[in-house]
């Protein structure tokens, strides 16, 4: 485990906040980057916010690749699941047109 660091900051005007740069440097942060703050009892942890859909896509993607399956095999089978969740769920499919209309709608 990591040592724990301490370094002393100050609230500037309408609460501005400057990380030290060798922290910056070391999480690679950068202005307009955000930062997820929590108050535990009067101790703030700050973490930086890791965009999820990046590593999600890359996660399907790499998925995809070892299923075997092409882009629009895998959206057919996406089709598939929906429709088989939603009969599940209510009763009856919907309707294979609703389908066809709203697959083609995302490629607009």
């Amino acid at each position: 485990m990591e040592k724990a660091q301490s370094q002393a900051v100050r609230l500037r005007s309408r609460g501005v906040l400057t990380l030290p740069k060798s922290l910056r440097d070391k999480y690679d942060l950068d202005e307009g980057d955000a930062l997820h703050l929590v108050d535990v009892g009067g101790t703030f942890v700050l973490t930086p916010m890791e965009p999820m859909v990046p590593q999600l896509s890359a996660r399907i993607e790499a998925l995809r690749k070892k299923a075997g399956l092409s882009t629009a095999e895998l959206l057919d089978r996406l089709a598939e699941e929906r429709a088989a969740l939603a009969e599940e769920r209510y009763g009856e499919a919907p309707p294979e047109s609703a389908s066809r209309n709203q697959a083609e709608r995302s490629d607009e």
